[in-house]
């Protein structure tokens, strides 16, 4: 018996198939698995003016930022070149002089 894939909503384990699709007890959440191999699972990232950002895009901090273990804060209008979108609470990762690889939210930058 091969293992069927986890409920792409809750992340359940106990999904069943059900005529052609699969299904999970937990959540109810019906969904085609030949379909969900076609699509990428991809994510819309907006900065605070609702502009859409991508991967390599230049931002700037729009408030002053603690950083946990440091003394120093990231001073509003801090510019961070080339960014890296990723699927978290902290959706943006990059580089700080100064400060090093860090994770930011994209409700405290703008687009440049």
């Amino acid at each position: 018996m091969s293992a069927l894939a986890p409920c792409p909503q809750c992340k359940s384990t106990f999904t069943y198939e059900l005529d052609n699709l699969l299904a999970c007890p937990e959540c109810g959440f019906e969904w085609n698995p030949e379909e969900e191999n076609k699509t990428t699972d991809t994510f819309i990232v907006k900065d605070s003016n609702g502009n859409i950002l991508q991967n390599g895009d230049s931002v700037v901090v729009i408030k002053n930022l603690p950083v946990k273990g440091s003394v120093q804060n990231i001073k509003a209008g801090t510019k961070v070149r080339n960014i890296h979108l990723v699927d978290s609470d902290h959706n943006i990762d990059c580089r700080i002089d100064g400060f090093g690889k860090m994770a930011l939210k994209s409700e405290f930058v703008k687009k440049v």
